[in-house]
């Protein structure tokens, strides 16, 4: 292995070029970033990701690269570490020899060689480093550690209950911010970091008559995140919950809405919390949010080079409205957060209006709707544009009167981003002109619009291999039969067999034949038809390529296109 510098190897293996190092030092010796290491702001930029620099640079320094998300871990050999020190070190023990005398260890640190040292004393084991990706070891310690602890402080929670320890002291537990080391204090911290770690989106605590079930939705499914816990604690928690979020913990008679955040392996994570009362007591779904972390670029959204080709000729044009439609938490507005990525500049004024704001974007301003206070979509719309803006961005286009300023915002000179609730892209149209704007309005307003559905990939280390039935092959419009592959289940996956999900997209654009079509009033399946001759890919021909890919399977391909 020649010994040259980690920039030059990567810009060896085709990761970079040598102008992207350049700028990567030039950027060091900026103040801000005074202090990281290069493969710290090599990420950042977003010129490789985190697995990309940490295989690279485990051929460097010659030792094998382990993917700890993709591999089954063991928690009699995890816990040969004490938490501690994996904590302290950032490393997770993945195999004991058969002797028991040989410890591996993944870590994003190989050359530390008194980790290495003191690892061997506590555990008694000779150690071999392999390289991982820090932020997975991170998350694997976080599993495996915490899946015992929670059950603790549930019992010790429990316990103090049977011991005579009224409702009020519970309550006054859950809501003394400084006792960090009470049972329910410990419960919520603990309920939302496994939360985050099996990456889901979603928290239910739901009361029942004799428990409480805690569920999170993972790749759009409900799964149990542990045991129910008694019943008994139900109201400690909740009243933990609203404490955090701001809520009034008095009122128990309606909903409400509030907004935490906590720091979960080094990032600050962003929670809004919702509060029902139901039957046996008030249930709370925390929606977990992007926080500050990077806002994703345009092609990393998962859309195919044809319709990224098809959404830029979108952009190209000045004024106008761009419209991402889809059903709730199908990544409506990370494609908008993406978009203004892409062409905020620091010459434009680019003001979003957002119910709620999700993502805090440097530079960009960002306007909190309230409608207990007066602040709706329309009344925040008129004022922003007496902010001379050049691109607004609206959370959601609702009602008639946010349609309709929104749409002669873009007819006046601006450029308006928004999303709006439809099946697909073509009968947005319709759905405007229901909600009373008027069709030479739309048309006259309308650049594209982009129809949107998150669908699961499968787990690449456990799909099997299947041949298309005559139902499958109708279903994708092939008239060969070929190879696709099916879910299975193994550890890496939870055993779902799906690991992760990934955006489709249907990119209608408004010629000046589609601008006619809507003009005199064409109903969605006339829309429809002229755009697939204008050469628009539907979503289920985006599903379809992915199930051919190898990336998704026939389930997933009914499931999200069964009513487009």
């Amino acid at each position: 292995m020649k010994n040259i510098p980690i920039g030059e190897h990567l810009i060896e293996k085709g990761l970079i070029t040598a102008e992207d190092l350049q700028a990567v030092l030039e950027a060091q010796k900026e103040e801000k970033n005074k202090g990281k290491k290069m493969g710290d702001l090599i990420q950042e930029m977003g010129l490789v990701t985190e697995k990309q620099f940490a295989e690279v640079l485990a051929e460097r320094l010659n030792i094998k690269f382990v993917d700890v998300e993709n591999i089954e871990l063991f928690p009699d050999i995890v816990k040969k570490i004490p938490e501690d020190k994996a904590r302290k070190y950032n490393c997770i023990a993945i195999e004991l020899s058969t002797t028991g005398r040989r410890l591996t260890v993944a870590t994003d640190n190989p050359s530390d060689f008194y980790a290495m040292e003191d690892l061997r004393g506590i555990t008694g084991c000779s150690i071999s480093f392999k390289m991982g990706v820090g932020s997975a070891i991170t998350r694997a310690i976080g599993n495996f550690y915490s899946k015992g602890a929670t059950d603790a402080i549930v019992e010790e929670a429990a316990k103090q209950k049977e011991e005579e320890m009224s409702l009020d002291d519970l309550v006054a537990e859950a809501s003394n911010d400084r006792i960090d080391n009470a049972p329910i204090v410990q419960l919520a911290t603990q309920i939302v970091e496994n939360s985050f770690r099996m990456d889901a989106t979603d928290i239910h605590i739901e009361p029942f008559k004799d428990h409480t079930t805690l569920r999170v939705r993972v790749n759009g499914d409900l799964v149990p995140l542990r045991e129910p816990i008694p019943a008994s604690l139900h109201t400690a928690l909740v009243t933990r919950f609203k404490i955090l979020s701001g809520m009034n913990i008095a009122e128990k008679r309606v909903p409400q809405d509030g907004r935490m955040t906590q720091v979960i392996d080094g990032r600050v994570v962003d929670l809004r919390v919702s509060n029902l009362p139901m039957v046996y007591g008030e249930k709370v779904v925390l929606r977990i949010l992007a926080g500050d972390s990077m806002v994703k670029k345009i092609q990393d959204l998962g859309m195919t080079e044809y319709n990224y080709n098809r959404f830029c000729e979108c952009l190209k044009v000045p004024q106008g409205v761009i419209l991402v439609t889809g059903p709730t938490g199908s990544g409506k507005s990370t494609t908008l957060y993406a978009t203004l990525g892409e062409i905020a500049k620091p010459n434009l004024n680019v003001i979003t209006v957002e119910d709620p704001v999700e993502k805090k974007i440097a530079n960009i301003n960002q306007c909190q709707i309230n409608d207990k206070a007066g602040m709706t979509f329309a009344a925040a719309l008129r004022s922003i544009l007496r902010q001379d803006p050049d691109i607004i961005m609206v959370g959601e286009m609702r009602d008639e009167e946010t349609a309709s300023i929104a749409i002669r915002a873009a007819i006046t000179g601006h450029l308006v981003l928004s999303t709006i609730h439809t099946n697909d892209a073509a009968s947005t149209v319709t759905r405007l002109v229901d909600m009373g704007v008027l069709p030479y309005m739309v048309a006259t307003s309308l650049i594209g619009i982009i129809a949107q559905r998150l669908t699961k990939t499968l787990c690449p280390a456990c799909k099997e291999p299947v041949e298309t039935t005559p139902l499958d092959m109708e279903l994708m419009e092939i008239s060969e039969p070929m190879t696709i592959y099916k879910r299975k289940g193994c550890p890496a996956c939870n055993g779902t067999g799906y690991k992760g999900r990934t955006a489709i997209h249907e990119i209608l654009l408004t010629t000046q034949e589609m601008k006619a079509l809507i003009t005199r009033g064409a109903k969605a399946d006339e829309i429809q038809a002229l755009a697939r001759e204008q050469g628009c890919k539907l979503l289920r021909d985006n599903a379809s390529l992915l199930v051919q890919q190898g990336k998704t399977d026939m389930d997933e391909l009914v499931r999200v296109t069964y009513a487009v």
